[in-house]
């Protein structure tokens, strides 16, 4: 019988299993914890810096193919969990500060230049893929005007307020949810100055009693107005979505939404191209580029920032969205869902990243031009 594998035994085994992202052994980057050995079994844990890191499966594998080949080993048991790291805040103009956010992990915006490229579906379907995959979640719809997550979430009522005066958000899909559309009727009109917005984005800011999220995800309000200037200024945001279809005319509006965070020091994480293309259903084969073929990932090469992925036209999007079920519950092996949570990956691990690679600190002397 051969004699029992030995704790740096195992670790030499788990080696080289390399992290894509960081290029540095799971091993030396501390990913593996709790090792035990009994006898002829051995049992850890791989800590990733997220849960829904897209490795995750591979890791667990090949951890556990390793380590099963080793003489003197039975048994493995590997546990994969999750710390989610949390990145620098950035944010905030000249004169301004961005507010506090305890226990929020990780704030990410997803934005756009411009209205009708489905920048709320993409919120609320990267939302749900994170929560299935054992993050604590939250989304703030921050489009006063024209909000849409208690329609997208199937979510309504009125938040309830504590005895000292914070909102707690409601809480549906697993997750926890603010909008303005919870303090409202359909028919009810939203028209409101400039002041009058500044005011309630902060409200939505510091009021509203979060508790412990891994990611807050901040659907914001199209384009560069009032609203968007006060989130990008005040908000401790992680980084930033940027998403557009492939028309010309949505590309330049998207350029000027990424710029207003390059402004403040807030980390593009990529741009999204809503909208890429139709396959029907009876031509599985075939792509039909209604607005164009490749302008986000054009854009995103002339800015230098990551092309997170095409997300194809599936009519289903818009009919389950209406009902209160997001595509990637409503059809989860659909082409739409399954980039849905690719592009999810890649934001997490970027976001992650910068928790390890702070970026540079904001420019201070910023002046808004509202024009």
């Amino acid at each position: 019988m051969a004699d029992s594998v030995s704790a740096s035994q195992v670790l030499d085994a788990l080696r080289p299993i390399i992290d894509p992202d960081f290029q540095k052994s799971i091993v030396d980057l501390g990913f593996v914890k709790d090792l035990k050995i009994d006898g002829t079994g051995v049992a850890f844990s791989i800590e990733l810096t997220t849960p829904a890191c897209p490795v995750k499966a591979e890791f667990e594998r090949a951890a556990t193919e390793r380590v099963q080949a080793l003489d003197g080993v039975d048994d493995v048991a590997v546990t994969m969990t999750a710390n989610t790291r949390q990145a620098s805040r950035t944010g905030g103009g000249e004169g301004q500060q961005t507010v506090d956010l305890p226990g929020v992990k990780n704030i990410i915006a997803v934005a756009s230049g411009k209205g009708g490229v489905g920048k709320s579906t993409t919120a609320i379907n990267l939302a749900i893929t994170l929560r299935d995959e054992g993050a604590q979640v939250g989304i703030l719809d921050a489009d006063v005007y024209g909000p849409s997550l208690s329609l997208l979430a199937g979510v309504h009522g009125r938040p309830d307020t504590t005895p000292d005066r914070k909102i707690m958000p409601i809480v549906g899909q697993g997750m926890k949810l603010m909008s303005m559309a919870f303090f409202m009727t359909d028919d009810s009109p939203v028209i409101w100055r400039g002041p009058m917005v500044h005011g309630l984005v902060k409200q939505f800011l510091t009021d509203v009693r979060w508790g412990e999220l891994d990611y807050l995800i901040v659907d914001m309000p199209p384009g560069t107005g009032d609203a968007a200037l006060t989130l990008t200024q005040m908000a401790p945001l992680s980084g930033a979505v940027i998403v557009t279809t492939a028309n010309n005319l949505s590309l330049i509006d998207a350029r000027k939404g990424l710029q207003m965070f390059e402004k403040v020091g807030v980390p593009i994480l990529g741009i999204v191209e809503n909208m890429s293309f139709f396959t029907p259903p009876d031509a599985p084969d075939k792509q039909y580029y209604i607005f164009g073929q490749g302008g986000g990932e054009r854009v995103a090469k002339e800015l230098g920032v990551d092309f997170l992925g095409e997300v194809p036209i599936d009519p289903r999007i818009a009919e389950d969205g209406d009902a209160g079920r997001p595509i990637v519950v409503s059809q989860p092996d659909s082409p739409s869902s399954q980039a849905f949570r690719r592009i999810t990956g890649k934001v997490v691990r970027k976001v992650a990243m910068l928790a390890v690679n702070s970026p540079p600190v904001a420019d201070a002397n910023i002046t808004w031009v509202n024009s």
